[in-house]
C-alpha cells in the first residue's frame, strides 16, 4: 500500500511538472494492462522528450526532432529502435515481440503505445527496461501493471534493470 502511495505520487508529479520546459528529476512511468477478453498486453510509455532526443543523439550520432515541427520518419525509426532495443517482456518465462502502435505528446512527455498479442493466459510477467539508464545514473523506470485486477508495480533503476510480477 506504501509503495502505491509513492508510486502515485510519483505519477502525480510528472504529470504536474511534464508543462515546464525543465525537469530535474529522471523517471519514466510505463503501464502495462492485460486484457484477457482480447488475449493482448497493452502498454503506454510515459518519457520526457528531451531525455529521449538527447539519448538517441548519443546513441546514434546523430540528432534528432522527436516532438518537434521538424521530426522526421527516420527520427521516429530511431525512436522505435531504440525503446524496443531497451524494453523486453517475458510473459510465462516466454520472450514476447512488443508491437509499437503509434505516440502523442502530452506537454513535454512523449506517450507511446505498444501492444503484445495472442497471450491466453499471464502468470508471470518478467520486465527488462535499461531505457535512458545510459543518459543519467539517476534515471528511475517505474512499471505498473494490471493484470486479472491486481495491480503491481516495479521501480526498475541502473542496479536493477529487470523485475518479475507473478499472477
Amino acid at each position: 500500500m506504501k509503495k502505491s502511495i509513492i508510486y502515485i505520487f510519483l505519477f502525480l508529479s510528472i504529470i504536474c511538472l511534464s508543462s515546464f520546459g525543465m525537469h530535474k528529476f529522471y523517471v519514466s512511468i510505463y503501464q502495462l494492462n492485460y486484457v484477457p477478453e482480447k488475449k493482448m498486453l497493452q502498454i503506454t510509455s510515459r518519457i520526457f522528450i528531451d531525455d529521449l532526443n538527447d539519448i538517441l543523439k548519443i546513441k546514434y550520432k546523430q540528432k534528432t526532432n522527436i516532438g518537434e515541427t521538424n521530426e522526421t520518419t527516420e527520427d521516429v525509426v530511431l525512436m522505435k529502435k531504440y525503446i524496443l532495443d531497451n524494453f523486453s517482456i517475458k510473459i510465462n518465462g516466454q520472450q514476447k515481440s512488443i508491437n509499437y502502435l503509434s505516440k502523442e505528446l502530452e506537454g513535454n512527455v512523449l506517450i507511446c503505445y505498444y501492444n503484445i498479442k495472442e497471450i491466453s493466459k499471464v502468470k508471470t510477467l518478467e520486465v527488462q527496461n535499461t531505457a535512458l539508464f545510459d543518459l543519467n545514473s539517476d534515471q528511475q523506470n517505474i512499471i505498473q501493471s494490471t493484470i486479472y485486477g491486481n495491480k503491481q508495480s516495479l521501480l526498475l533503476t541502473p542496479n536493477n534493470v529487470k523485475g518479475l510480477l507473478k499472477q
